[in-house]
């Protein structure tokens, strides 16, 4: 399941930098951010009270608490950056850097998570890397 899951997210991501470059046309991108902040937060509630989940808030610990808010702030300065970067550039070049991600994801998870990397992991991001670069240039 978290493979449908994980390939509906990427239809839903390229949906998203296709209509906001559309619509970001004459836009504040900061207004613009805030617009699509405004409506993922009324269909996240949305979802939380139809899947009846709203009682778990007392039970979240205070350090679940403070790595969601900074995930919240990293979220936010990640979606004004990346605004600012569709109003101004081209989706077809700001997109494919803005999946660099995978990359930083990666070193994050080996250097904060102790995860471990195979050889095939450092190989997939080197071909993201070049792909990448090959895109922009």
């Amino acid at each position: 399941m978290w493979l449908v899951l994980a390939l509906l997210s990427a239809v839903f991501a390229a949906l998203v930098s296709i209509l906001a470059k559309i619509g970001i046309e004459g836009v504040n991108s900061n207004l613009a951010t805030a617009i699509r902040t405004v409506v993922v937060v009324i269909m996240s509630w949305g979802m939380v009270f139809l899947t009846n989940a709203q009682g778990g808030i007392s039970s979240i610990s205070q350090k679940s608490w403070i790595f969601l808010i900074l995930s919240g702030l990293a979220t936010g300065a990640s979606w004004l950056c990346y605004y600012k970067a569709l109003q101004i550039g081209e989706a077809s070049k700001v997109v494919p850097i803005d999946k660099l991600s995978i990359i930083f994801t990666i070193v994050l998870a080996v250097l904060v998570l102790h995860e471990t990397v195979t050889t095939k992991a450092i190989v997939g991001c080197a071909f993201i890397a070049m792909g990448t670069l090959m895109m922009v240039l």
